[in-house]
C-alpha cells in the first residue's frame, strides 16, 4: 500500500524463461497449466507463452541433462515477482526460471520466432556446431 492509502495496480511487462524437464515437457498441456497456475497465483496476466527450445543442459539439474525452455511474457505487479520465483522453487515440474523486465519490448519483439518455431519451419538446422567443435574438426582433418 502506498502512503496515501491507494494500492498500486500498474502491472509491468515481464519476460520469463522457464526451464522444465524435457521428459515432462512432452505433456505440453500439463506444462503450460503448471506455468499458468504459478503466474495466476501472483495475479499475472499472460501475454504470450511458447516453447523456446529444447537443449542439453550445461550441467545436470536434479539429475536431468536435457531441458525444454518455455518463453513467456506476462504482466504483473513488480512486488509479485518474488512470489513467482518462490513458487518455481517449490514446483516439481519447473526446474528454473529467469524473469526480466520487458517494458521496453513492443509487440513485434514479443512475436519474433523462437528457435523451436524456426526449427519446425525448416529455417534453422537443429544440430548447430559450436565454433570450438568446428575448430577441433578442422585440426583433426
Amino acid at each position: 500500500m502506498e502512503a496515501n492509502g491507494m494500492e498500486t495496480t500498474a502491472k509491468k511487462l515481464y519476460e520469463a524463461m522457464f526451464l522444465v524437464d524435457s521428459a515432462q515437457a512432452t505433456d505440453w498441456d500439463n506444462t503450460i497449466s503448471t506455468i499458468t497456475s504459478v503466474l495466476k497465483k501472483a495475479d499475472g496476466d499472460i501475454v504470450s507463452i511458447r516453447k523456446w527450445s529444447e537443449r542439453k543442459l550445461a550441467y545436470p539439474i536434479n539429475g536431468k541433462i536435457k531441458g525444454t525452455y518455455i518463453l513467456c511474457y506476462f504482466r504483473a505487479n513488480g512486488e509479485k515477482i518474488r512470489e513467482v520465483e518462490k513458487s518455481v522453487q517449490l514446483s516439481e515440474q519447473i526446474m528454473r526460471v529467469l524473469i526480466l523486465c520487458a517494458e521496453a519490448m513492443d509487440k513485434e519483439d514479443i512475436e519474433k520466432a523462437t528457435p523451436a518455431e524456426l526449427e519446425e519451419s525448416g529455417k534453422l538446422q537443429p544440430a548447430r556446431k559450436t565454433s570450438e567443435k568446428v575448430e577441433e574438426e578442422q585440426v583433426l582433418a
